[in-house]
């Protein structure tokens, strides 16, 4: 059944309903073989290398259920989670809303997951060397007492399991947790998580996975200064810009007055600036990967342009359906062609 068919009945249902019957029949579907890039949209970032520059953001596989499936749609590589220390229910429903009109998403979930112990025997099950690249992002609990500890005990955890980790400190559903982009606080969580990181490599003998940090939107020029600088002195492997905002832009739906984070089309244009900053700030000396509204290919080719080495989405497909990414490598692929780009990374940050 094409997406276009089958979008009615989903949104007849609940966002959050819906949701879940997306992950169900993805879980029923067997595990494809990898979708064919072509040679042209491969790139290696942070020592690993990615068939296409197209990833699926963190939150829609919040348990690592589909993230091993998600290169037969397309992607190059799928993000997990967001996994905290304990499991957590999240906040009450609903806290999923669509807006259509505005072809958006506003989330308040609050780090709903079944806890990283759970998820990691999954991960061990399904992980394949030399299979597609899943990054796993983790969290802090809701009532931690120590949050950077909850951080550091994600990283032990996941670490041995991920080919990338992201610290996702810019979620504005939990309460507090953005306060962690602070400059004093952030030395002191990015310090503890690369230690972390270390020490678990020196005492299994494995191979260290990079670290991202993913940051909001809703930042002022000296907090991209600051974060960017941070980065740079921890050795940071990139940056993810960015989470989704708390800011309403004109929205014409009537879930516009709902809190979360905002998400889709209305997030493109101060997705593209943030990411364009952090450029200008790290001089090109840290690998960023744009999220926001990104829906189409001539989208995800400016945003490369203006820095990105890889894009994410997960709001569009809300709209456009699970074969999005393939859309979008096409596009790119026409795109290069048209301007005699011979590989994606030639083009990453040309736009200053």
């Amino acid at each position: 059944m094409s997406y276009r068919l089958l979008r009615p009945l989903l949104f007849a249902l609940d966002a959050e309903k819906a949701h879940h019957v997306s992950l169900g029949l993805l879980r029923l579907m067997p595990t494809p073989r990898p979708a064919e890039s072509d040679p042209a949209l491969a790139q290696t970032v942070a020592g690993l290398t990615f068939p296409n520059p197209v990833g699926l953001a963190a939150g829609y596989d919040k348990d690592g259920l589909v993230a091993h499936k998600m290169h037969g749609l397309g992607f190059g590589f799928a993000e997990l989670g967001t996994l905290t220390p304990l499991p957590q229910a999240g906040n009450p429903r609903p806290r999923l809303f669509r807006l259509v009109e505005d072809r958006a998403v506003i989330n308040r979930m609050g780090f709903n997951n079944g806890g990283q112990a759970a998820a990691a025997e999954r991960i061990a099950v399904r992980r394949r060397p030399g299979g597609p690249v899943v990054g796993v992002n983790i969290g802090a609990n809701k009532d931690a007492a120590d949050r950077i500890a909850d951080y550091v005990t994600g990283v032990v955890c996941m670490a041995p399991l991920a080919d990338y980790l992201t610290i996702n400190i810019s979620s504005p559903n939990t309460p507090g947790l953005r306060a962690l982009q602070d400059r004093g606080a952030l030395d002191a969580l990015l310090g503890a998580v690369m230690a972390a990181r270390a020490a678990g490599g020196a005492r299994d003998g494995r191979a260290l996975p990079p670290v991202f940090l993913k940051v909001a939107p809703d930042l002022l020029p000296a907090d991209v200064a600051d974060i960017s600088a941070a980065c740079i002195d921890h050795r940071i492997d990139a940056l993810i810009v960015s989470n989704t905002t708390i800011a309403r832009p004109a929205l014409r739906s009537a879930h516009a007055r709902e809190t979360g984070g905002l998400s889709g089309a209305p997030l493109h244009d101060m997705a593209l600036q943030r990411l364009r900053d952090f450029r200008g700030a790290t001089g090109g000396a840290l690998p960023l990967i744009g999220v926001g509204g990104i829906a189409t290919a001539a989208q995800a080719y400016a945003r490369i342009r203006a820095g990105a080495s890889l894009i994410q989405l997960y709001s569009a497909m809300v709209y456009e359906g699970p074969y999005l990414a393939r859309r979008i490598n096409a596009g790119l692929k026409m795109l290069m062609d048209r301007d005699g780009v011979r590989n994606i990374g030639d083009v990453v940050g040309i736009d200053g």
